[in-house]
């Protein structure tokens, strides 16, 4: 019970105090629910991948894909990232699951490209997979193993992600760059950076 108003009262900032009461058993319960379940889904593979393609207005043709995981819930059905990825960052699930994403869409890329298709592959990394001091070597180990041609693929960071520790990014974006990994920015221009931005972490796209 201590533990929900813990937080309950992180969710209000921080530097505050909440007490347990009824009104949050019900969703603090449900919470905990959902985490045992987000630790069950990772055990018996009940993520999946969908692709969003990614289209060249010019030409009509596809240039890539952006894999976005969904959850196949074995009681409520398809579930999408809205309804767990949050819990999955504040409860740090989500390096295991960001590194089950990687790998099983560098897989798909390159199935697809031995089967003829030139696609580039988008990933989303969260805050918590950007920060860990294991990322880069976890990149390199899933290029390795999936035998994909780093060109082929694209990591997409958001703007808050960037600019949290501009050091660390400007660091961890030199390595990619120097793997041939291409960098993308999600959600550019809803925070407060600006243009500068670009020019000093040197990105691919937006």
């Amino acid at each position: 019970n201590a533990d929900l108003a813990l937080y309950k009262a992180k969710e209000y900032g921080g530097n505050s105090y909440y007490l347990y009461g009824d009104e949050i058993k019900s969703k603090g319960l449900e919470k905990m629910l959902l985490l045992n379940q987000l630790r069950q889904a990772l055990e018996n593979d009940q993520f999946v991948l969908h692709y969003q393609p990614q289209i060249d207005i010019e030409t009509g043709n596809i240039m890539g894909v952006e894999a976005l995981v969904r959850w196949e819930h074995p009681e409520k059905g398809l579930l999408y990232p809205d309804s767990f990825i949050g819990l999955a960052e504040e409860t740090g699930i989500i390096i295991q699951m960001g590194e089950w994403i990687l790998k099983k869409a560098c897989i798909q890329a390159k199935e697809w490209l031995d089967q003829g298709y030139d696609i580039k592959m988008s990933v989303n990394i969260s805050a918590k997979q950007f920060q860990h001091r294991n990322f880069i070597k976890e990149i390199i180990d899933v290029l390795t193993e999936t035998k994909l041609n780093p060109k082929n693929l694209t990591l997409e960071i958001t703007e808050t992600i960037a600019i949290s520790d501009m050091d660390h990014t400007l660091n961890i974006l030199t390595k990619l760059k120097n793997l041939g990994i291409a960098v993308a920015i999600d959600d550019f221009g809803t925070g407060y950076s600006s243009l500068s931005y670009l020019n000093d972490m040197s990105v691919n796209e937006l």
